[in-house]
């Protein structure tokens, strides 16, 4: 099994308000760093939002067997990360079409876990949230 990190972050200034996923994935020898600017929308479909770029990103870098991936994905949204793991239900309609890609997309891969992380430890993730935020204010 070939083990992939990542860190997804998802954030919105204002909820809902402009809104913008990152994430950080190591993998191996390669180091990428992704994100999108969501329009506006609410945190929470940010949070997620980053997981599948993430997932998506994995998938289309090619890599040849993606059923021998180990992704440990490391996100500071507790809400995600727990209804992820099936430990809570999603409730909210405009997040359960999220929910659900992710899972497709989780079907990919040999094995994807989640783990909740403090914002303290995701500051790569945070700070390409920030940076794609900024560049949308500057450019308006």
């Amino acid at each position: 099994m070939v083990k992939i990190i990542i860190f997804t972050d998802g954030g919105s200034r204002g909820n809902p308000g402009p809104a913008a996923a990152g994430a950080v994935i190591d993998a191996g020898k390669e180091r990428l760093i992704c994100g999108k600017f969501l329009g506006v929308n609410t945190n929470n479909f940010a949070e997620y939002s980053a997981v599948i770029i993430a997932l998506e990103r994995l998938l289309e870098e090619g890599q040849e067997n993606p059923t021998n991936m180990q992704i440990n994905l490391f996100a500071d949204s507790l809400l995600v990360v727990k209804q992820l793991n099936g430990e809570f239900k999603v409730k909210n309609a405009n997040i359960k079409p999220l929910y659900e890609k992710v899972k497709l997309l989780e079907s990919n891969f040999g094995l994807v876990s989640y783990f909740h992380i403090p914002r303290e430890k995701n500051k790569e993730a945070d700070a390409q949230v920030n940076r794609i935020l900024d560049e949308v204010k500057r450019a308006a």
